[in-house]
């Protein structure tokens, strides 16, 4: 037993003097690396936008319509408006501004000028005013000077009609020219 103690006694002190070498090692390595991929950009911005002016046509003591419109592609947009005269309405508030001030036969000589208002009258049997008289002398005169009456307008052929053929036009127009670009 006591040989066994020595034994192991001996082990272990043997092991704790020897010492081992070092592990050294050497390793050299060349790598290349390549890649390939796909990249895809998605920008998110809002469209251009060509916006046409409002017009603002809220008071009613104007007689004006207001026209805009606007044409927009991916590189340059116009937009562009204006103010158009109604001569009906300027017209209407003539007529009773002068009938309101005591001047009747004024008043239905303002309304005369529109050929509609001039047709109805002599279908009715009281002509309009001709430079003063009223009734069968003014009927005579207007007979005997027809180039003086009022010309019955065409249809299509109002002021209105022709700025708005004219607006779509130019838009149109510039429509195609911004293609074209």
């Amino acid at each position: 037993m006591k040989l066994l103690k020595y034994i192991i006694i001996g082990i272990f002190l043997c092991s704790s003097i020897v010492q081992a070498d070092p592990i050294v090692t050497q390793s050299t390595s060349n790598s290349t690396v390549s890649t390939t991929g796909n990249t895809k950009t998605t920008v998110n911005s809002p469209p251009p936008s060509a916006i046409s002016p409002s017009i603002n046509s809220s008071n009613s003591d104007l007689c004006t319509v207001g026209v805009s419109g606007a044409v927009q592609t991916q590189i340059l947009g116009l937009s562009g408006g204006k103010t158009v005269r109604d001569m009906n309405c300027e017209r209407l508030k003539l007529s009773k501004t002068i009938y309101d001030m005591g001047m009747k036969v004024a008043a239905v000589s303002i309304m005369c000028q529109d050929p509609r208002v001039f047709d109805a009258m002599k279908m009715a049997g009281t002509p309009c005013p001709y430079l003063g008289k009223i009734g069968q002398e003014a009927s005579e005169e207007w007979d005997a000077n027809p180039e003086l009456q009022p010309k019955p307008i065409k249809e299509g052929d109002t002021a209105g009609d022709t700025i708005v053929k004219g607006t779509l036009a130019g838009i149109g127009l510039a429509s195609f020219l911004l293609l074209i670009l």
